[in-house]
């Protein structure tokens, strides 16, 4: 099984494809600790089996890791790892039909969800903070002190997602990463928003600031 990533950099449709591509290369050239996920909520089957395959495209020439958001079958006809939302089956539903060495990551909003988690190799908790991909969210974010209380509840490493920054990252020192959408897919210099969340997370872990 690859190593779990440290940053996982979630794609946001909205943007140009041409740009979020291109961002998305830029970003995985901050090194292998660097993963994409592919979500696309509002896409056709066939339209997200078609970005995915984009996406992979993107991923597979660096040997970056990718997650295909919600559906297994996409994840097998790109070769990618799978990542289930909180709504979707468990970890050890689909654990079975995937080959092995694949990851899974769950989403994780509350204790409940986080009980649910087992089988998963990560889990995303979210939202940290108020998601900045997100303005009509109305979440109450969990903040550091509910991110740990979640995390403490995880059988798997935790990631925290939901308006991350660097600053923000190193509010979380029990986290094993960070998820991003707009600090990365929108930064003027993807890769350095990348090197800095990771650095970030370093900080976190060696108990700098």
């Amino acid at each position: 099984m690859p190593s779990l990533p440290r940053l996982v950099v979630i794609t946001d449709w909205r943007l140009p494809r041409t740009r979020l591509l291109s961002a998305l290369e830029r970003a995985l050239e901050a090194g292998p600790d660097v993963a994409v996920q592919h979500r696309h909520p509002e896409a056709s089957g066939r339209l997200f089996l078609e970005e995915a395959r984009l996406v992979a495209d993107v991923c597979r020439p660096r040997g970056r890791v990718l997650f295909v958001n919600g559906r297994l079958d996409v994840a097998l006809l790109v070769g990618a790892h799978l990542h289930l939302p909180a709504s979707g089956p468990s970890p050890r539903d689909v654990r079975p039909h995937l080959p092995d060495g694949r990851i899974i990551s769950v989403a994780v909003h509350d204790a409940q969800e986080a009980e649910a988690a087992t089988g998963a190799d990560f889990a995303l908790v979210s939202p940290v903070f108020a998601p900045g991909s997100k303005p009509g969210d109305t979440r109450t974010p969990l903040g550091p002190e509910g991110f740990q209380t979640l995390a403490d509840r995880l059988p798997c490493p935790a990631l925290a997602l939901g308006g991350m920054t660097p600053e923000r990252a190193r509010t979380v020192p029990k986290a094993w990463g960070v998820a991003v959408i707009s600090a990365v897919l929108e930064a003027d210099d993807p890769r350095e928003a990348a090197r800095a969340l990771l650095d970030a997370c370093g900080d976190a872990h060696s108990g700098g600031e």
